[in-house]
């Protein structure tokens, strides 16, 4: 049996008037044909898509790059001691 698709997003104004006219996701699905979960993930996404634009800002995972180059060796020395902190900590608690 084939399976059944259908381009969600050519009705994607269609379920955005019927969601602000508040009707459930059952009654957008029964009235265009489509699955409740289907209406479930077109909303998912759209609300997900919406929230990054509110954010607008790019994703910064970790630490933030040094910009300069003193930047750059003050992180370094900051990092290095830090480490020097860990390693002297675990070495009197009898860690290591």
């Amino acid at each position: 049996m084939p399976r059944n698709w259908t381009n969600i997003k050519i009705q994607a104004e269609r379920i955005n008037e019927m969601r602000k006219r508040g009707k459930t996701r059952r009654e957008i699905g029964e009235e265009l044909g489509l699955s409740v979960k289907q209406i479930e993930n077109w909303i998912t996404r759209k609300n997900k898509q919406e929230a990054e634009k509110e954010r607008s800002l790019p994703k910064v995972r970790g630490r933030k790059p040094a910009v300069t180059l003193s930047e750059y060796k003050y992180e370094n020395k900051r990092l290095k001691m830090e480490n020097e902190l860990l390693r002297d900590f675990l070495r009197l608690s009898g860690r290591r």
